[in-house]
């Protein structure tokens, strides 16, 4: 990121976390606000000890504000945000594990997402050194739907959903976005589906979560 291509970065969010320093700290952010700073025990010292570096470049917003959805179309943001999972279809899962487990709260995200002027959800494609995938045929629960979300990216590729049909968006996420390791699993899974109920986004009921069942079974979605 140092010696990369951006740079004089204004950043727009609610949450500004340590990477939000480090950025400005190698002067790629020249602005950045958001309605709260929660950082590290080591980026609070060095963010109070050197305020004199921070106080011209960070400014905090009430959150009706930062997460307005007039401010955020009228500044024509570039949302990205993160997710637990996301299916081969869109859909996105920002706070639960295998349905049940909260990990975190959505936030302000889908302020964000719905009104971008593009809306990206990034993620690494897999999670517990390989044994999760973080695309799957369904996600267990729904945060953001493919309706929302314009762009999907994993370290692998990206889909740029927007001008596809879903099962155009299917074909692309597992050869882009999912893990080489996880890509046959995904791929014949699909197939199945559309050999044997068609329809405008292929689904096997009875095989839709068989991934997080697998891993709740062995601990690891991948075959045996």
């Amino acid at each position: 990121m140092e010696n990369g291509f951006f740079k004089d970065l204004e950043l727009y969010s609610e949450v500004l976390q340590d990477s939000v320093l480090d950025l400005v700290d190698i002067g790629k952010v020249r602005a950045a606000s958001g309605s709260a700073l929660t950082l590290s025990t080591s980026a609070r010292r060095r963010f109070f000890n050197e305020l004199y570096r921070y106080k011209d470049k960070i400014v905090l917003l009430p959150v009706e504000i930062s997460n307005s959805p007039e401010v955020i179309r009228h500044l024509g943001v570039i949302a990205i945000n993160t997710a637990i999972e996301v299916d081969i279809y869109g859909q996105v899962n920002s706070t639960h594990v295998l349905a049940s487990q909260m990990m975190n709260g959505i936030g302000g995200s889908g302020d964000f997402i719905r009104n971008g002027s593009i809306s990206f959800i990034v993620t690494p494609s897999t999670a517990k050194d390989g044994r999760i995938s973080a695309i799957v045929p369904m996600v267990t629960h729904v945060d953001h739907s493919q309706h929302s979300v314009d762009v999907i990216v994993t370290e692998h590729g990206l889909v740029d959903t927007r001008p596809l049909t879903p099962r155009q968006v299917a074909e692309q996420v597992i050869k882009k976005c999912a893990h080489p390791d996880y890509r046959d699993l995904l791929g014949e899974y699909y197939q199945r589906a559309v050999r044997k109920t068609g329809g405008h986004e292929p689904h096997l009921l009875g095989e839709t979560f068989f991934m997080h069942r697998r891993f709740k079974e062995t601990g690891d979605m991948r075959v045996g």
